[in-house]
């Protein structure tokens, strides 16, 4: 088990969960036809998924914290949504001053999350609970039970429109077939690099086959996937969106000293204070992202539908609380990754996508999800309760 472990970079909770997301992938791309994996297919998925993949991102970073949640994304994802359609609709502002003062109301609502959670010492779940409520309320309340549609197009665009071409070429874009060789050269980059470092400080790497076969599964990964986006319209522009925040979310919490202090505060409140970590600090900035990240899933959601609508964002927030455990993230805090998170939210879309393909029931549907979640969380139950007897 160790040597797997080095095998897989010391992350085999995480790579337990690619294998599964790999499994389940395999599984509905033989039982569909092929229909799963083909370029069209592809590109929904990550359109349809976008918005759940950036709450998961901030959802996170709560979890991390002594395994705090958020049950108000769903409702301010729907709010601002609505508030969006409001100032663009009915008021005539100009797309992007309506959306960064929507990015900015969102910012005020993790604040005032963080404020009674942080400062006043409210639990996380009972001051979220009541943002759901209000939030929800306030949506309805702004659309007046109708939906408020249809938004311009430079407003859908960050959520349905494609990154433009670098030439003409028929039946395929070349800037995806690029971005994926430039992806490629980049991730090499980085790992030959880190194992560098490791070896530098004279930490255990995996073997050299092990790492080049590594290398070449993700490469390989990579350029099909873009290859695969080539053959359709190209890069979706929310792609970038969100390829831009795991890219963000994963270097501040493993390089910084704010992400430090996230998982140090997960892992033990009380000794963290000691240690000169602001906790109160820590966990109100956490909400306040919470909050701006919830923002722009709403706005995403929204340009995607191409509506606001008063029932917009329900349930977002037990898919994003879901991706996050299966992901890899401890129910106690303290333990989890971005991209852990996101494998976890991909493994959650792809069953979603594959049932709807298969015509499976939303009912179904939702009773398979939550066998999935747990067995995950039981999977990390079992994997801490072994360690501890070790």
């Amino acid at each position: 088990m160790k040597k797997l472990n080095l095998l897989l970079g010391g992350n085999l909770r995480q790579y337990v969960m690619i294998i599964a997301l790999v499994v389940v992938i395999i599984f509905f791309q033989i039982i569909t036809g092929g229909i799963l994996l083909s370029p069209l297919n592809i590109t929904n998925i990550i359109q349809q998924n976008a918005y759940i993949l950036i709450l998961t991102t901030g959802m996170l970073l709560c979890i991390l914290t002594c395994g705090n949640i958020d049950l108000s994304v769903g409702s301010v994802a729907g709010f601002i949504g609505a508030v969006s359609a409001v100032f663009i609709l009915k008021i005539n502002m100009p797309v992007f001053p309506a959306i960064l003062i929507s990015l900015l109301i969102g910012v005020l609502i993790g604040a005032w999350h963080g404020f009674w959670i942080a400062y006043v010492g409210v639990p996380a779940f009972i001051t979220t609970l009541a943002g759901m409520l209000i939030f929800r309320g306030l949506t309805m309340v702004i659309l007046q039970g109708m939906s408020l549609a249809p938004f311009p197009k430079s407003y859908t665009f960050i959520s349905a429109g494609f990154i433009p071409d670098i030439a003409n070429i028929e039946g395929i874009n070349l800037l995806a077939i690029i971005t994926g060789i430039v992806a490629s050269a980049l991730y090499i980059l980085s790992q030959v690099n880190d194992r560098k470092n490791k070896k530098k400080y004279n930490f255990e790497v995996s073997s050299t086959g092990a790492f080049l076969a590594k290398i070449a599964a993700i490469v390989a990964v990579i350029n099909a996937f873009t290859y695969s986006l080539a053959r359709y319209k190209g890069i979706p522009a929310v792609l970038i969106i969100v390829v831009s925040l795991v890219l963000i979310y994963s270097f501040i919490t493993n390089k910084t000293i704010p992400g430090r202090h996230i998982y140090a505060y997960g892992g033990n409140p009380k000794a963290a204070k000691l240690s000169g970590v602001k906790t109160k600090k820590v966990l109100f900035w956490v909400y306040v992202n919470m909050g701006f990240l919830a923002a722009l899933a709403g706005i995403i959601f929204t340009g995607r539908l191409n509506s606001a609508t008063p029932k917009a964002g329900n349930g977002f927030e037990l898919d994003a609380i879901a991706s996050c455990f299966i992901g890899g993230a401890s129910t106690t805090g303290g333990i989890g990754t971005v991209v852990g998170a996101i494998v976890g939210g991909l493994l959650m879309g792809v069953l979603n996508n594959g049932m709807s393909i298969l015509g499976v029931s939303i009912d179904w549907q939702q009773a398979i999800k939550g066998v999935v979640l747990l067995a995950a969380v039981s999977f990390d139950v079992y994997s801490k309760s072994r360690s501890r007897s070790v």
